[in-house]
């Protein structure tokens, strides 16, 4: 075995017997390797593959950090007891009305009959159905004009959608603006593509847009990913002149834009997409996860009316169509009223969980919005993200590092996001009550 591996297996064993902690940092590399009477370039071999194992995280100009690991259950270190051997998962964030099951069940009663059954197993074609068309364009429209149903591409998910429209627009090498914290899947589907994203500088009203205009600039982008609407993770919507000045700049450069959707939803009134204002470049991607349910979904892109046939190719070549029964369930479910009604309950669901967030971790830097299902937390100066993730997860709690959404690594944020919508009510209370315990006591009182 090479001898940089063996050095990196002793300080895996380190870090496994707790002899260096979560949010412990590691010397420079060159102290390392003085310590250790190794070459520099060897010590840096060793924090490459303690990286590649993903027990340590390197922050530009701040150093090298043991990574979060698996809970810490040694007595004595937590300020409650964790919960049990299923954690309070706010990583994912997937909302369920009361009832919904029920709510959904008699929509799909007619298409178990074995003749409907054999027709909606097929797959669909990227532009779906007419009816499936007339049905999402009611959605798509959220306060804009309603599209035309023939613009309408569908997906599995919106997560393929997104994917299939940038692969329509961005060549491999191609540059794709973005905010500087972003969807984390967004990241890894530009990797997959051979995308280079670009953060974009922005203030608390969202994106600068003359920030927009110095990167194309810089070197021409082949298109912007956005987000809009309560934006992920940090729950911002763009008012109405922020909105209308990207816009402008958009048109007078030319840039096509993914516009992102999803959680709109939950955003009652509010600023016409973006898509209402360029339709000629904007493409809006949006599904019915987040809607109705992560298990049974679709996902489209409502394309200018040129690109339709670029975005169905990418939907084709990437095997990302829709499933008829996917798409026949969803015609059902907005024709009868079924989606209209899941909205309004997750709506006041997550108006009562934002309320929660209020009165547990009153005091502390948190952004978010009334109407938003996550949270976005500022840390104290006391804490960093991965060190507080990974005493989050000691206490039986998983919460994600602002680095997840960082664009540039050198510029990681202390902060975490909070998903609100999949834990049970009760247990998002006892959870951020025990986060707030936390982040007051600082590392020290947890052990660390």
């Amino acid at each position: 075995m090479d001898d940089y591996r063996r050095i990196a297996d002793r300080i895996a064993g380190d870090i496994a017997r707790g002899r260096l902690r979560p949010g412990g940092r590691l010397p420079p590399q060159r102290a390392f390797a003085r310590r250790h009477g190794i070459a520099a370039s060897t010590a840096g071999r060793v924090y490459a593959e303690l990286v590649r194992r993903g027990l340590v995280v390197g922050e530009v100009g701040r150093g090298t950090f043991v990574r979060a690991g698996e809970p810490d259950r040694q007595p004595g270190h937590a300020l409650t007891e964790a919960t049990g051997t299923a954690p309070v998962n706010l990583e994912l964030n997937y909302p369920s009305a009361p009832g919904q099951s029920e709510l959904l069940a008699p929509s799909l009663a007619p298409l178990l009959r074995p003749d409907a059954l054999a027709e909606a197993l097929r797959p669909a074609p990227a532009a779906g159905t007419p009816a499936a068309g007339e049905a999402v364009a009611a959605l798509a429209a959220a306060g804009g004009p309603q599209p035309d149903p023939g613009r309408i591409l569908f997906t599995g998910n919106a997560r393929q959608a997104i994917a299939a429209t940038l692969a329509s627009l961005v060549r491999p090498g191609g540059r794709v603006g973005v905010e500087p914290l972003t969807y984390p899947l967004v990241k890894e589907i530009a990797a997959r593509l051979g995308h280079t994203l670009v953060p974009l500088a922005a203030d608390e009203r969202g994106p600068l847009p003359d920030a927009v205009a110095a990167a194309h600039r810089t070197a021409p982008l082949s298109a912007l990913y956005l987000q809009p609407t309560l934006h992920n993770p940090t729950s911002l919507t763009l008012g109405a002149e922020r909105r209308a000045h990207l816009a402008d700049v958009i048109h007078s450069l030319g840039i096509p834009v993914v516009e992102d959707r999803i959680w709109s939803f939950l955003h009652p009134g509010g600023e016409p997409p973006l898509a209402a204002l360029v339709p000629e470049l904007v493409h809006l991607v949006d599904g019915l996860s987040k809607r109705v349910a992560p298990g049974l979904t679709v996902g489209f892109v409502v394309a200018p009316a040129d690109r339709t046939e670029a975005v169905a190719r990418a939907v084709r070549s990437g095997g990302w169509n829709a499933g008829a029964f996917a798409l026949e369930a969803a015609v059902r479910w907005i024709g009868d009223g079924t989606v209209a009604r899941l909205v309004a309950a997750k709506r006041q669901d997550a108006g009562r969980r934002q309320r929660l967030v209020a009165e547990e971790l009153e005091g502390f830097a948190v952004r978010s919005d009334p109407a938003a299902y996550f949270a976005w937390w500022q840390l104290p100066a006391c804490w960093r993200a991965d060190t507080f993730t990974a005493a989050a997860r000691a206490h039986g709690i998983a919460v994600t590092p602002g680095t997840a959404f960082s664009v540039d690594p050198s510029r990681t944020p202390n902060a975490v996001r909070l998903g609100l919508a999949s834990a049970p009510e009760k247990d998002l209370t006892r959870a951020l009550r025990t986060l707030a315990a936390l982040a007051r006591g600082g590392p020290d009182a947890d052990g660390g």
